[in-house]
Order: structure tokens, then C-alpha cells, then sequence
């Protein structure tokens, strides 16, 4: 109730400063490089990384130095790795639940998702957000029959660099409502993780964010893909 009273109260200064956000931030586009193909020795692994600009890997020049890179780099020596990214800058999560449901059947061991940001732009209440997130998880369970699915956090909106307040401040509470509710749910699958997104270690480790200030950079992309490299081996 307080998350809609202050969105309700703040609209004025949200169209406001929303606006100015868009037309200030630098637009980076989405990284050249393969996204589907075979790479590595060694144990047989599939892995389909699915999702929003950060899956997609926005804040880089290349897949290399993305999250996709990140975790080849990781498993490359261990593993031979089959790898899909299917992931676009602005998808929601009902845009990517529409890319998994456009998708062939096939199985993937490890499926690697990134959702959230665009959901809490639209401000969609985390209620109806882990709704969504029940649906997405049951399409990705039911069309790649996954052993292990690695969802990582929303970030803490409040803590990046290109937004202004209030309009950081209620991001940031929807960012902690929807954690607050995703990790109940992936507490209740046995075959999900969870990774958060910790801006705040980040910052603490000297690790910048990309130059919009908006998306991670390849020092924040190279630690998340040895989080889920870890998860990765724990399970394999």
C-alpha cells in the first residue's frame, strides 16, 4: 500500500524526471558477437541465457565481455558447451515469457535469466510482477525441462548512477519489494538459484558501472558469470 501511495504522489515528478533520464542517458546498443554456437572440452553442457539488456549484455562492445562471454570464459576448460542467448534490450517479463513461448522445445541444462528493470519502469507492483514470474518460470520448466535454472536479482535502482531522486529512491523500492517476493518463490523450486545483484559490493570492490550508468560494465558482467560459474559446477 505505502510502494502505491508514494507512486501515486510522486507521478508528477516521475513524468518529469523520467523524461529528462531519457533524453540525458547515453542509448548503448547491444554487443556484437555470437550468440548461439559451441565452444570448449570436455563434459557435455547446454545453456540458454534468456532476458533483458543485461542478458543481452548492453554495456559492452562485445559478447566476450558480456555475461554470455563471462561464463564461457569460466567453463570453457571444463565443459563443452552448447550456448543460446536470446535476450533484448526493453523486454519486460511478459515480452520474454512471448520469446520462450515463440521457442522450439528443446532441452537446455542450464537456463540463465535477467528480468525485472523494464517491469519496474512500467512500475509494475512486485504483486503482479512474481505473477509473472510464476508463469515465465513454469513456460521455461515446461519447454526446456532445465536441471538448473540460475535467476538473478533486480538490481537496486536506487544505486544507479544515471537516475535522480525521488525517482531512484521509488525504483529502488520496487527493486526490494520484487527481491523481497522472488526469493520466497525460488526458496519454494528445487531446481532454481538465485543471484543478487549487489551494486553495493560492486561499488566496494572499486567496479564501476558501464558509461550510461545504467548497465553493467565488464568487470560487473566477469563477476556475475563466475557467481553463476560457481553454481554451474556445484551442480555438474
Amino acid at each position: 500500500m505505502l510502494l502505491k501511495i508514494s507512486t501515486i504522489v510522486l507521478i508528477p515528478s516521475l513524468i518529469i524526471q523520467g523524461n529528462a533520464v531519457k533524453k540525458k542517458t547515453l542509448r548503448l546498443a547491444e554487443p556484437e558477437g555470437q550468440r548461439q554456437g559451441t565452444v570448449g572440452t570436455g563434459k557435455m553442457l547446454s545453456i540458454l541465457i534468456l532476458g533483458d539488456s543485461a542478458a543481452a549484455g548492453v554495456g559492452v562492445a562485445t559478447q566476450e565481455d558480456a555475461l554470455l562471454g563471462a561464463v564461457l570464459k569460466q567453463l570453457k576448460d571444463d565443459y563443452e558447451i552448447s550456448y543460446q542467448l536470446e535476450a533484448t534490450t526493453g523486454h519486460t517479463s511478459g515480452q520474454v515469457i512471448q520469446t520462450v513461448k515463440n521457442m522450439p522445445n528443446q532441452h537446455f541444462d542450464v537456463v540463465i535469466t535477467s528480468v525485472g528493470v523494464n517491469d519496474i519502469t512500467k512500475l509494475t507492483s512486485p504483486k503482479d510482477w512474481i505473477q509473472k514470474q510464476q508463469q515465465l518460470y513454469a513456460e521455461i520448466n515446461q519447454k526446456f525441462t532445465p536441471k538448473l535454472i540460475i535467476a538473478s536479482g533486480v538490481p537496486p535502482m536506487n544505486m544507479f548512477p544515471a537516475l535522480p531522486n525521488p525517482l531512484a529512491w521509488l525504483f529502488g523500492q520496487y527493486a526490494k519489494g520484487m527481491n523481497k517476493n522472488f526469493t520466497k518463490f525460488v526458496q519454494q523450486n528445487g531446481n532454481m538459484q538465485w543471484i543478487e545483484y549487489d551494486l553495493q559490493r560492486f561499488k566496494s570492490l572499486n567496479l564501476e558501472m558501464a558509461k550510461d550508468g545504467f548497465h553493467p560494465s565488464k568487470e560487473i558482467y566477469t563477476l556475475w558469470g563466475e557467481q553463476v560459474a560457481d553454481k554451474i559446477r556445484q551442480m555438474f
